[in-house]
């Protein structure tokens, strides 16, 4: 990756003569290559002692001020059998960071004029059986609706089944159950609502939402190691997800391989994988208008209630809290994964962290590390024709 600054030169003296070549990138690494030795030296500390001490099992990269300075993979891909070293391109569940997606999808079905964020959303899903509910309400989880994963363990008659988005629909519709709230009333955050956005995507595009997501969403930017986990056609689970990176339980007895789930056969509040470099991609594509405009983009990353409940909000598919000013983030957790993306946009830091453990690393030692004030690098900015260059 090649890093770009900006000097400032004086327009009262031009020297004569050829201008000799300019080697940017020594330059600025010169400039700040002490501070960045020390930031490395404490990221490479500080989670080092997150492996030994917390048990984190996955991969880290850290970005500040536009330079990746820090990538590294603990531990093993197979807990049990303690074998197969994690590598930096692996693929891990994202679970709930799989939302910051479906809401992408959304904006791009925006910006192409074939849906409005306060449509409602029976206009798309006219046998759902409850009015009012928009899908700028999904987005911000303001519909007050009730959690389809109780719905579904009470009403799915077998659990060897996958249940899919349009199986939610019908057991909504079929048992109505109450919701928490009237819609637009409250934050209140429920997988259901992306769930129903990615029915909605579907509906509008008029292709499954994997193949969506992969044509319109990760090819363009360059995101090749992601994709979402689908069961559309599959009959009964296998007992665990094929991939390299197996999910765990971590039990007293030690790690425990997580199983395949039912549950996983919807998608929109989950099911993505990816790995930390694309993940890294997409954060510059976003913060640089690469995919979708500025003033569509930006809208994602506007608090969604006017209230903040319990300190926390929630934009389009991100995170915010009062605790953080300045920062966008989410967690997700689900069936042996755990993950972690931080944008600290005030201090240009970005932190992500995929394990494939279902706990270990504590949420409070990474805002430990990304608040630390002790060494911050000097701003440049980042060459975008190399990072995105297909």
């Amino acid at each position: 990756m090649v890093l770009v600054g900006l000097m400032g030169t004086s327009c009262k003296e031009r020297p004569h003569g050829p201008v000799p070549e300019l080697k940017v990138d020594s330059l600025f690494v010169d400039l700040g290559k002490a501070k960045v030795e020390r930031r490395v030296a404490m990221a490479e500390k500080a989670f080092d002692e997150m492996h030994r001490s917390q048990y984190l099992n996955g991969v880290v990269l850290y970005a500040e001020g536009e330079q990746v300075i820090f990538k590294k993979a603990y531990g093993w891909r197979n807990l049990v059998k303690q074998k197969d070293s994690i590598r930096l391109d692996d693929q891990f569940q994202l679970a709930s960071v799989s939302k910051m997606f479906t809401a992408e999808a959304v904006m791009l079905l925006y910006s192409r004029g074939l849906l409005d964020y306060d449509d409602d959303i029976t206009k798309y899903l006219p046998e759902f059986p409850y009015q009012g509910i928009t899908i700028r309400n999904l987005l911000n989880h303001r519909s007050g609706l009730s959690r389809y994963e109780t719905l579904a363990d009470e009403r799915w008659p077998d659990r060897g089944v996958p249940v899919s988005n349009d199986d939610i629909i019908r057991l909504y519709a079929q048992y109505k159950p109450d919701p928490y709230n009237q819609p637009d009333v409250t934050f209140h955050y429920t997988n259901v609502n992306y769930a129903l956005l990615a029915n909605i995507v579907e509906k509008v595009s008029g292709r499954h939402f994997e193949d969506f997501m992969r044509d319109e969403v990760f090819a363009p930017l360059g995101m090749e190691r992601s994709f979402i986990y689908s069961l559309r056609g599959v009959d009964r689970i296998k007992t665990y997800v094929e991939t390299d990176v197996q999910g765990h339980d971590l039990l007293r007895k030690g790690a425990r391989r997580a199983q395949d789930d039912y549950l996983n056969g919807v998608l929109g509040d989950k099911g993505m994988y990816s790995t930390v470099e694309d993940l890294y991609r997409f954060r510059v594509a976003i913060d640089y208008g690469l995919f979708l405009p500025d003033s569509i983009q930006q809208e994602a990353f506007v608090p969604g209630s006017p209230l903040w409940k319990k300190g926390e909000n929630y934009g389009f598919g991100w995170r915010m809290n009062e605790n953080h000013p300045g920062v966008l983030f989410h967690f997700g957790w689900w069936k042996g994964y755990r993950s972690f993306f931080i944008r600290d946009i005030a201090k240009r830091r970005t932190l992500i962290v995929l394990t494939n453990t279902d706990n270990g690393v504590v949420g409070d030692a990474l805002w430990e590390f990304v608040n630390d004030t002790t060494v911050q690098l000097p701003p440049v900015s980042i060459n975008k024709s190399l990072v995105f260059d297909h």
